[in-house]
């Protein structure tokens, strides 16, 4: 088991019924970087990162709604809900001042929207493998309202797992350059146990449908709203995940759509860079936000 280097604090922030769990590494005398998670991830996902880097900096990480241990919705999930409790947190955090700002995947949709929503609220943002998804077609509407509206009368579920030594197999798997502490850290932080059987401990309803098509088109509105610096980061082996189809090919628009725009490429990773190389992004981190005045 992975014995982590910088050990995380806990902390909650309320939003009317919505309760958020933080993890803090670090200093918070050092300068503020919050880091959001992808989607079936947690806050933890970025303990290795911390491990290289909170010496510098004052790291917060969120349990986005519905993941790790932040309260789960009662219904579906929308992309305006993450974004208010961005809003609230960051407000939470540094009412006062420009805020650093990173994610991951599903983490990076978010941040990016809002860098561009409340342009003034950030100062130096790293998208780290999420540029958005596939363009959708109007014509995908009623087949996707359909499959909605069969899931609102049977809800999707999580089967049990048969243990933490088979979920790091495939942690692995899908990770090939995962080492096995960290696959077997991770493990134990995306699951839980639930009357003597393990389950996953985000919520089965992020497995449903979203009945919204997404709409590249907003979103590449909002980026070009964004003042900060922005940085991408990509995983040298991306195009082996399924996230790479369709948007990739269409790279250069979105590219075209952020104001000051650098990118670096992390080599002998994947999708989830902060597993495989969690040292290379926490240099990457370290060189782009320290940069940022003041």
């Amino acid at each position: 088991m992975y014995t982590p280097i910088q050990h995380a604090r806990q902390e909650t922030h309320q939003r009317g019924q919505h309760r958020t769990r933080t993890l803090h590494w670090g200093n918070p005398e050092q300068p503020l970087l919050v880091l959001l998670h992808g989607w079936m991830d947690s806050a933890a996902t970025f303990q290795f990162v911390a491990d290289h880097l909170a010496t510098h900096w004052h790291l917060v990480a969120p349990d986005l709604r519905g993941f790790g241990d932040s309260t789960w919705n009662h219904g579906s999930y929308y992309f305006p809900d993450y974004l208010a409790d961005l809003d609230a947190l960051l407000q939470a955090l540094s009412p006062d001042k420009p805020v650093m700002l990173a994610g991951h995947s599903m983490g990076a949709m978010i941040a990016g929207l809002y860098a561009g929503i409340r342009p003034g609220r950030i100062e130096r943002l790293m998208l780290i493998e999420g540029f958005g998804l596939a363009q959708t077609r109007p014509e995908e509407a009623p087949g996707r309202y359909a499959r909605w509206l069969r899931e609102q009368s049977q809800p999707p579920a999580f089967g049990q797992l048969e243990s933490t030594t088979k979920l790091v197999d495939k942690l692995q798997e899908r990770n090939p350059r995962m080492r096995t502490e960290h696959a077997g850290y991770m493990a134990e932080q995306l699951t839980h146990p639930v009357d003597g059987a393990l389950y996953y401990r985000a919520d089965p309803r992020h497995k449903g449908v979203n009945p919204i098509l997404y709409r590249l088109e907003e979103a590449k509105a909002c980026w070009r709203k964004i003042n900060a610096p922005v940085q991408w980061v990509l995983g040298g082996d991306m195009w082996d995940h399924p996230m790479a189809k369709g948007v990739f090919d269409t790279l250069d628009e979105r590219r075209a759509c952020f104001r000051q725009l650098q990118e670096v490429t992390i080599h002998q990773a994947g999708h989830m860079v902060q597993w495989e190389q969690p040292q290379a992004l926490a240099q990457a981190m370290h060189d782009f936000f320290s940069h940022a005045s003041g």
